[in-house]
């Protein structure tokens, strides 16, 4: 939260706006003294009991009452609108919340003396990752049976590993990061434990993967909406492939951004495994292209495509050198979800070069997305409507739908 002390701008964590607290200070980068919250001297009528370490897996607003996080992360859109792309909007966007406990399908976590735990906000501290509440309480539990195999085998070399699992909990996949020169064999132990359908290993020094039990695949299938008609998609992604966080959120985040898209050629750039380019053909849209430049998600998109053969086209390359080598002589709706460093100068350079009547811009990050909005307005679209999806409850992130559109498209 943001304070002042003698004209020097104070960034308070711990802290909810319009309280009054006795905060020490941390740290000093580039003008902005950090500070943490010491005494509560006024509280705010918003204020509750932290969940666990308020600092473990990002929960860096657990403190606060959900209700006020949502209006907060309105604010936090707002401001950099207002701030970075200069877009002043005359109310905070609506974010749609989610439950709070056992929302999180993905999770990069650390190991530190044979514990498994996220870190601590700015660290390198290992914290336990069941203090959050994010994850299912069989993850849980198959995190504790692998701290005991790995304990009861004595292995080391593990610096870390990714866990993800299906909307319904059901399928879960590991995919262990190892030291150089560490043996992969012996921690197919791990894939003993209950709990996990499928285990992977890659080393440091070594490309390629070594599959150790099961499949690293999970799957889902989404129920997809269009107009009175429902569809099911199915879509099969290896551990290590993006996508969306949030399994209460996952299907509204579709169908919301899906019902964005106008009838007509679409292309999905960024498009990880398909979630929004594939929904939309599953609910009937033709000429559907989906563009993904990294080789994992990749992979996952192809396969999952293959249904729609006859609907869709695949381009596995990078967003730049696809728009590079592209020229539409149709109107065509642009979809992009990049990654926390926003787009590229050469990814706007290009979509701004093929002017498509309408882009829809998911974000997860909101100064990249501000920054973004910027560039965007001053090649002449307008920024028609944007909202927010809190995908990580009780965390500083939210995610930013919106739809930019050139002036006289056609609603």
């Amino acid at each position: 939260m943001l304070a002042r002390h003698e004209g020097q701008i104070v960034l308070v964590s711990g802290a909810i706006p319009g309280e009054r607290v006795r905060a020490r200070a941390e740290r000093t980068a580039k003008s902005v003294l950090y500070a943490a919250t010491r005494d509560v001297l006024d509280p705010s009528p918003d204020r509750r009991t932290s969940v666990g370490d308020g600092q473990c897996g990002g929960n860096v607003l657990s403190h606060v009452a959900y209700e006020r996080q949502r209006l907060l992360k309105g604010e936090i859109l707002q401001d950099a609108l207002a701030r970075i792309g200069r877009v002043p909007l005359t109310a905070p966007p609506a974010v749609i919340g989610s439950p709070e406990q056992g929302y999180r399908m993905r999770a990069r976590l650390h190991l530190r003396g044979g514990r498994i735990g996220f870190f601590r906000e700015g660290t390198h501290d290992l914290c336990d990752a069941g203090s959050t509440g994010q994850l299912l309480p069989a993850a849980l539990e198959w995190i504790a049976g692998a701290e005991r195999a790995l304990a009861a085998a004595q292995l080391t070399g593990l610096s870390g590993l990714e866990l993800s699992e299906n909307l319904s909990g059901d399928e879960r996949a590991c995919h262990l990061l190892l030291d150089a020169g560490v043996n992969a064999a012996p921690f197919a132990a791990l894939g003993d434990v209950a709990g996990l359908t499928g285990l992977s290993a890659e080393r440091a020094d070594r490309n390629g993967v070594e599959i150790l039990k099961g499949s690293p695949i999970v799957t889902d299938t989404l129920h997809v909406r269009a107009g009175d008609a429902a569809s099911a998609l199915t879509l099969r992604r290896d551990v290590r492939a993006f996508f969306q966080g949030n399994r209460y959120l996952l299907e509204p985040l579709v169908q919301f951004v899906t019902s964005l898209v106008p009838p007509g050629p679409i292309v999905d750039m960024y498009a990880g495994v398909g979630l929004f380019g594939l929904a939309l053909a599953a609910a009937g849209h033709d000429h559907v292209t989906l563009v993904e430049g990294d080789p994992i998600s990749g992979a996952s998109l192809v396969q999952n495509a293959e249904p729609y053969a006859r609907r869709v086209h695949v381009e596995r390359r990078s967003v730049e050198l696809f728009l590079s080598r592209r020229v539409w002589d149709t109107p065509t709706t642009f979809i992009v979800d990049p990654p926390r460093t926003g787009m590229s100068k050469e990814a706007l350079a290009g979509i701004i070069r093929s002017i498509p009547p309408r882009l829809i811009y998911v974000s997860c990050d909101v100064a990249t997305f501000a920054r973004d909005t910027r560039t965007l307005l001053d090649a002449g679209y307008e920024l028609e409507q944007v909202s927010g999806m809190d995908l990580f409850p009780n965390t500083a992130h939210v995610e930013a739908i919106a739809r930019f559109v050139r002036p006289g498209t056609p609603q």
